[in-house]
């Protein structure tokens, strides 16, 4: 079976008709070119959990190996309840948005206390859990469960504007409850509403695809889609325009003594709370004010020198930093003083300090 050789469009149908013949053909045309995925081969409900979890904001790609050794280390949700916070946020390195590992060991002691370490077979019950929304409910419902429950997320959105030529900002929480509505009507039971939330959801990665040019010669909804019917695909979905993101200047030190270097905690609350970090202060400072802010923090540097500048964007605001490798007469109080080893095998440091970290590797 090839991607061609659907039947011709239809005139005059509703948007549920649409939506209907549409999920159809997604489950044909899934059948055929899915991709192999690790949660795919095995979707036990835990499994699709993780997985859904690890890949909000987070590209496929990059996703694989770290949820085939979260789930070495963590096999299942007691497992994960137990697991001390440095080994959760440590195995969680990288993927970002640290929220959501806390709000997994947070479910999974619910889970272990109330439900007999196993997820519910309710989208209604699964909404209740820290870090559990519709999408991700929906997701677990329809793929483990088979319950005809929708997961919207911004490929199925894409998919959904597309396909009725829809003119509504797919910001707005109506338009992703309409979405849902539609879907839902659409969806059907057992192992075919996975089917279903996995296809969409692929299409919308491979071929009906954000940011550039949609491949709809391959797509099995290029007969009933109505903009793509007009030749206007790129004029959908609408979306209003994100908010101007703030930046902020730092420095970054890596203060060295010997082959060890400082790491120090953030504080609980706010951006990156509770991870590791480098010390670092606001703006960019020269090499005056950072020997100043070094003896501010009770030590002494016998050399200074640059070692580079980073960016790193998060959602609402960019990181623009410079750093400064200072090697220290001694470890002063106050900070961490790690290897490079021990900062690779035990600490949790955020991607945005990735630069810097590289270069702590191979001092001896």
């Amino acid at each position: 079976m090839s991607a061609t050789g659907f039947e011709k469009q239809s005139p005059g149908l509703t948007e549920e008709e649409r939506v209907q013949k549409a999920a159809g053909r997604i489950c044909e045309w899934y059948a055929v070119f899915r991709r192999v995925l690790p949660w795919r081969e095995d979707p036990t409900p835990y499994h699709t959990w993780i997985a859904e979890i690890m890949l909000q904001q987070t590209r496929i790609e990059a996703v694989i190996p770290d949820y085939q050794r979260f789930l070495e280390a963590l096999p299942d949700i007691p497992s994960l309840a137990a697991v001390s916070e440095d080994r959760l946020l440590k195995l969680w390195e990288g993927l970002g948005y640290y929220s959501r590992a806390r709000n997994l060991k947070k479910a999974a002691m619910l889970l272990t206390e109330k439900y007999g370490g196993e997820l519910p077979a309710s989208a209604e019950e699964l909404r209740k859990l820290p870090g559990i929304g519709d999408y991700t409910a929906g997701s677990i419902a329809s793929i483990s469960f088979g319950l005809p429950e929708p997961a919207v997320d911004g490929n199925v959105l894409r998919v959904l504007s597309r396909l009725l030529a829809c003119p509504d900002d797919i910001a707005k929480t109506a338009v992703r409850r309409r979405a849902a509505e539609l879907l839902r009507e659409a969806y059907p039971t057992g192992r075919e509403a996975g089917v279903l939330t996995e296809g969409i959801m692929e299409l919308g990665e491979t071929v009906c695809l954000p940011n550039a040019v949609p491949r709809c010669g391959s797509c099995p909804l290029r007969t009933v889609c109505l903009a793509h019917l007009a030749g206007e695909e790129l004029s959908y979905p609408v979306k209003s325009a994100p908010g101007k993101r703030r930046v902020e200047e730092k420095t970054v030190f890596l203060l060295r003594c010997g082959d060890r270097f400082a790491l120090r905690r953030r504080p609980e609350q706010g951006l990156l709370a509770g991870l590791w970090e480098f010390p670092n202060a606001e703006g960019h400072l020269d090499e005056q004010e950072a020997l100043r802010q070094i003896g501010g923090w009770g030590l002494r540097a016998e050399s200074l020198s640059f070692c580079g500048e980073a960016r790193h964007i998060f959602t609402h605001v960019e990181w623009q930093m410079t750093g400064y490798l200072a090697v220290c007469t001694e470890a002063g109080a106050g900070f961490q003083w790690c290897s490079a080893e021990e900062i690779d095998s035990l600490y949790s440091l955020p991607t945005a300090f990735r630069f810097y970290k590289e270069q702590t590797r191979g001092v001896s």
